[in-house]
């Protein structure tokens, strides 16, 4: 796990956030936040976790993503009263006990606390089995700039709030929630065997999606819901569905 934290600050920081990623800044009050930016046709770009500090905000984002976030916030940032810079913070994670100064991660209570500070690391948690067991999508693993955050997960994931107002990306967003029935997304099934990563599913020979992590024959899987059945396959992998499956 490698992360990157920026630190955003002055007087516009808040409304700034606000209107560009998909949940609510305010709840930042409460506790940290977790959120992604978006393309204005509702395409991934970035997730991350936003956590108050003091008057400023942190953004916990992974580190690949880092350079070209920054660019993008930079581009919306025109005459607001801004500033992004990035810290020497570090993140450690567990599942265990939680230090003093953690945080709980806002995804999902599985995936345990966060901790900002000079070290980083984690505490041995299979993150791998955890994220599958609760179909939790990883950055640049199962989420790509080809996935709708709806379809990844996002609402039972508290990563959206669909009374906030305006955001980039927002109407598409608010559209697959309100005007149309998801067919397709992240699911868990029953995996024997294994495949690599982006290995495409067939059911009864037809395509049918695309498997991701796999961990205690589960796997996260990316499904035409309507074609997930007895008969599926990724390369020399058998799968089926899953009777304890978590989806979107």
């Amino acid at each position: 796990m490698t992360r990157t934290v920026f630190r955003i600050t002055g007087a516009d920081a808040h409304e700034f956030l606000q209107g560009l990623v998909t949940n609510d800044v305010s709840r930042l009050t409460s506790g940290p936040v977790y959120a992604a930016m978006l393309t204005p046709q509702g395409k991934y770009i970035a997730d991350f976790l936003l956590l108050a500090d003091g008057d400023a905000v942190l953004l916990d984002v992974e580190a690949g993503l880092a350079p070209a976030l920054a660019q993008r916030l930079g581009m919306y940032k025109l005459r607001a009263d801004v500033t992004i810079e990035e810290t020497n913070l570090q993140v450690q994670r567990g599942t265990g006990p939680a230090p003093e100064g953690a945080v709980s991660d806002p995804r999902h209570p599985a995936l345990g606390w966060r901790l900002y500070g000079a070290q980083g690391g984690d505490d041995g948690s299979d993150w791998d089995a955890i994220r599958v067991a609760h179909c939790i999508p990883e950055t640049r693993i199962e989420l790509t700039p080809e996935s709708y955050i709806l379809e990844a997960g996002f609402a039972r994931l508290n990563g959206v709030d669909f009374r906030k107002g305006c955001y980039v990306g927002q109407e598409v967003t608010a559209r697959m929630k309100h005007k149309t029935e998801l067919k397709k997304g992240l699911t868990t099934l029953a995996i024997n065997g294994s495949a690599p990563v982006g290995s495409a599913i067939t059911s009864g020979g037809k395509p049918a999606g695309t498997l991701f992590t796999q961990s205690g024959g589960r796997a996260i899987a990316h499904m035409r819901f309507d074609r997930i059945g007895e008969d599926m396959q990724a390369g020399e992998a058998r799968l089926a569905p899953d009777k304890d499956h978590a989806e979107t």
